[in-house]
């Protein structure tokens, strides 16, 4: 009788690119920046709704308000992260010492996982965000 083991899988997707050259995962950070950026467009956007939307300040639209301004700071501090990891990537292929590519691959990792992370976090916050704004 055999017996199942059970592994924990990872996103595939996220195993492949982990285990490309270092070209890949440069491009990826690129896109990421990119998503950033579009990110804190959404954020400006939904300012820009709410304060227009919003006559009688309610605690519900001033909690979306507080959030929109969080998500903006957080994207901030994930786009300098992003920065300082392309930054390691340029000291790696330098062949400076005291960096190793399997390091710079375990960065990579817990910033894929940020990004998803984030990536949720926020198609929540804008559903919420036009969930109120139809409300108005």
């Amino acid at each position: 009788m055999k017996t199942k083991t059970k592994t924990k899988t990872e996103n595939p997707k996220i195993e492949l690119v982990l285990g490309a050259g270092l070209n890949v995962l440069h491009e990826e950070s690129r896109e990421w920046l990119s998503t950033v950026a579009f990110w804190k467009d959404e954020t400006r956007f939904f300012a820009n709704l709410l304060n227009k939307r919003e006559t009688n300040e309610t605690e519900y639209g001033k909690m979306l308000k507080n959030l929109d301004i969080v998500h903006e700071n957080l994207f901030d501090y994930l786009g300098d992260d992003i920065i300082a990891h392309e930054k390691l990537l340029a000291r790696l292929e330098k062949g400076e010492k005291g960096i190793s590519d399997g390091n710079y691959r375990v960065q990579h990792r817990k910033l894929n996982k940020r990004m998803e992370v984030f990536s949720e976090e926020f198609k929540d916050f804008k559903k919420m965000v036009f969930g109120y704004a139809r409300k108005l």
